[in-house]
């Protein structure tokens, strides 16, 4: 009589359970706004939810301590005209975040270690390249202010927040609305999805499709794609007949799928959160009550069902926690934040050890907040790898470090030379001290504009020591 092997995996019994009541963040009032990103980002230091604002578009920004019953006073960051529809934390510092609106802007926004006073306006920059909404951002996962931006418009722009500027647009690859789009370990691949049913494979530099696939889901309703550490592309979308699909790709072969699941006939479309330390990709459906999760391996079936974490509550979004964030004490290897209508809730993912000792099989080195290289330097055609930090001591979060944007200004770019038409003296005599004038007045604003801001941000501080000195 044959006898089932048992899979031997060290993820097979991962756990998840709901943080005690007093950990969640109450009285949030979570965006209504029909739009399938997360709604939620999380780092080492602070929460990130898209909330419902009057007369624009807004999000919260919480220290991740500040657990409980949220001020409904609480300053918001608000700056877009119109809803915000996608937000997510620079992996290089703690205190950046870009926001994506349904105004055609991107605008990325230094946040300060203190709790303001008041809402936050003024982001460092705001980017313009977009002719309609903007609905997905990715950071570059190695490169220093490299952003990746997906409109309504079928164009993908990749940008220096350092500069401002546009580095690459693709802008004549995606015929409809772009579904997603990931970047793969070390940034060199994109893997997108879109409404024309295509899954492809992008080199941004090159400015070249490498990999298609039609139909890799043959439903009509939105796809989702990741990258793997293998370098495999993981899918989800939905059947002809609306069942939700998992698929699992090798880009050098898409003719057939490494592996295809057929999951169930909900209609919420799957988010899934990939952990490449483990190669345990989670499945979230926005209005599903339930997280499931697979490990990716190397042996068939490939995609292997680990277990379904169920709650009773419906959720609006979810945020999914950086590596360098968790509690190693706890054997923790993932932390979501849970969107409900009213409130956010952590759930947190543990593989159960009887050791107190730090278990080096869960937590190999991880990427850390330093950027492998500059901008500039993946421009021109460099890859690296993340630099990786060890976890053994935990991670405490570096202190808030500012983001310099270093605009190019227009009047250093010198006219080309060559025949120009002559110009009279008296000319000549007139337009030179209009235009040194002007630059005069310029810096005499910009260094009045700057003696302002630190006096508001000396003020703000000494507000909060009182605040703090009178707890």
């Amino acid at each position: 009589m044959s006898r089932r092997v048992v899979r031997q995996s060290k993820f097979r019994h991962v756990f998840g359970q709901a943080a005690k009541a007093d950990q969640a963040y109450e009285d949030i009032r979570v965006s209504k706004v029909t739009w399938d990103s997360s709604f939620c980002a999380v780092n080492p230091k602070f929460l990130a939810i898209i909330v419902e604002a009057g007369g624009g578009g807004a999000f919260i920004v919480l220290p991740l301590v500040k657990t409980g019953r949220v001020d409904k006073n609480h300053p918001l960051v608000t700056g877009h005209t119109a809803p915000v529809l996608d937000i997510d934390w620079c992996p290089h510092n703690d205190n950046v975040i870009a926001s994506a609106s349904d105004d055609t802007t991107v605008m990325v926004w230094q946040i300060p270690d203190y709790t303001p006073v008041r809402n936050i306006t003024e982001p460092i920059i705001t980017l313009e390249g977009h002719s309609k909404r903007v609905g997905i951002l990715s950071w570059h996962p190695t490169a220093r202010n490299v952003l990746l931006s997906a409109g309504g418009d079928n164009v993908i722009l990749i940008w220096n927040v350092g500069t401002g500027e546009v580095l690459l647009s693709l802008d004549n690859m995606h015929p409809d609305v772009i579904h997603s789009a990931c970047w793969n370990s070390i940034g060199s691949l994109l893997a997108t999805t879109c409404k024309d049913k295509t899954l492809r494979v992008i080199d941004p530099r090159k400015g070249q499709v490498v990999a298609e696939r039609f139909a890799a889901h043959e439903g009509m309703r939105p796809m989702r794609a990741v990258f793997t550490r293998q370098g495999h592309i993981f899918t989800t979308g939905f059947t002809r007949m609306s069942q939700r699909e998992l698929g699992l790709w090798d880009p050098n072969n898409f003719e057939e799928p490494v592996a295809l699941q057929e999951m169930d006939t909900s209609n919420g479309v799957l988010l899934p959160f990939y952990d490449p330390d483990s190669s345990i990709v989670y499945l979230c459906g926005k209005g599903d009550s339930s997280i499931r999760y697979f490990e990716i391996t190397d042996e068939p079936p490939f995609v292997h069902y680990l277990n379904t974490f169920s709650s009773k509550e419906p959720q609006r979004g979810m945020g999914f926690m950086p590596k360098r964030g968790l509690d190693v004490s706890k054997c923790e290897i993932a932390r979501f934040y849970k969107l409900h209508e009213r409130k956010c809730e952590p759930i947190i993912m543990t593989v159960p050890r009887k050791s107190d000792l730090f278990q080096d099989d869960l937590y190999p080195d991880t990427p850390g907040p330093e950027a492998a290289l500059e901008a500039e330097e993946w421009l021109s055609g460099q890859d690296a790898e993340p630099v990786l930090i060890s976890l053994r001591d935990g991670y405490v979060p570096p202190k808030h470090r500012e983001l310099r944007v270093t605009k190019r200004n227009i009047l250093d770019v010198r006219p080309p030379a060559g025949p120009r038409r002559s110009q009279s003296a008296s000319d000549a005599s007139l337009s030179q001290p209009t235009l040194e004038t002007l630059l005069e007045e310029i810096k005499g604003l910009r260094a009045q504009v700057q003696a302002q801001d630190q006096r508001i941000a000396a003020l703000e501080n000494m507000l909060c020591e009182l605040v703090d000195g009178t707890d």
